[in-house]
């Protein structure tokens, strides 16, 4: 296939595969902890980074991980410690990084509002050999850390207090939770977008969790899904000639919309067959009454 044949297309399927995989990978922690939109604002910090790449003539994908991270770690550190003000200083860091990436790309001798649009709602053509180079370095480190301690990772994500209780480092985890999920910001932002990453990152998981119960099979058909829509999203967007972040968010919500409708007689199977087996247990148990006997009095 001539698709298969463009150096530029080889290195963009690279990247949407690597994108499919390590969202998820991240997003079921985030949706497991109520926090489905911090990869949203991960994107806007993430965008003086951006800026700060074009005006420094470096490659805008280190320069991005590294504001992303120290903006990433703010926002959990506001999180544990921060009480009434803690919205406020979010709201401000969220609009601050937007519009602090808005003016460095502008007062950069190559900067341009073609690439604001490539770094917030994706580009094809802008992936480059050296951009491919440093996503699969980071999406290593992404894998690394989700399936590596993905028990541990589980634990702080479901219950806080637990986790601690059995030793485990919660404070370290929940810095580790973030670090990686602005690593995965910086890894899809060239695909994706930033403005539609956090999408990439949550609705896979909301889509697999209309299917499975379990947190492994979740996991799997998580990254699955997010692979599927990476790829089919980037092959349509050569051939359809639309932006490949607003086509992979929208096959991934169809994907979603999808399983919730089949989803739904599945559900209703099983609600009937656990009230089946209720009623028979009823009538095959026998139910224990006490004799005046069996009453200890003090």
């Amino acid at each position: 296939m001539e698709l298969f044949q463009l150096a530029f297309m080889q290195r963009a399927l690279i990247a949407a595969l690597l994108v499919g995989i390590t969202a998820p990978a991240v997003g079921i922690y985030l949706v497991q902890r109520r926090q489905a939109l911090m990869g949203d604002g991960i994107g806007h910090v993430a965008m003086t980074g951006v800026g700060l790449g074009f005006l420094m003539s470096a490659n805008p994908v280190w320069t991005a991980t590294l504001v992303a991270v120290a903006g990433a770690v703010v926002m959990e550190l506001i999180r544990a410690y921060g009480k009434t003000r803690g919205d406020l200083a979010l709201a401000l860091l969220f609009y601050g990084g937007m519009a602090g990436g808005v003016l460095l790309i502008n007062l950069s001798p190559t900067g341009s509002n073609a690439n604001l649009s490539s770094f917030l709602f994706g580009s094809l053509s802008t992936v480059s050999a050296e951009d491919v180079t440093a996503i699969s370095l980071l999406a290593g480190f992404v894998l690394l850390v989700t399936v590596g301690l993905r028990r541990q990772l589980f634990a702080v994500s479901q219950d806080e207090e637990f986790a601690r209780v059995t030793g485990l480092p919660v404070r370290f985890l929940n810095l580790l939770i973030a670090v990686t999920a602005a690593v995965t910001v910086t890894v899809a932002m060239r695909v994706v977008g930033l403005l539609l990453v956090s999408a990439l990152m949550v609705v896979p998981v909301a889509a697999a969790q209309q299917l499975t119960r379990s947190f492994k099979a979740t996991f799997a058909l998580a990254v699955l899904i997010g692979t599927g829509v990476t790829l089919s999203g980037t092959i349509t967007s050569y051939y359809q000639d639309v932006p490949p972040g607003a086509t992979i968010v929208l096959l991934a919500i169809g994907v979603f919309v999808a399983l919730a409708v089949l989803a739904t007689p599945l559900a209703r199977r099983r609600a009937r067959a656990a009230e089946q087996a209720s009623a028979a247990c009823d009538e095959r148990c026998v139910p224990v009454t006490r004799r005046p006997a069996d009453d200890v009095r003090v």
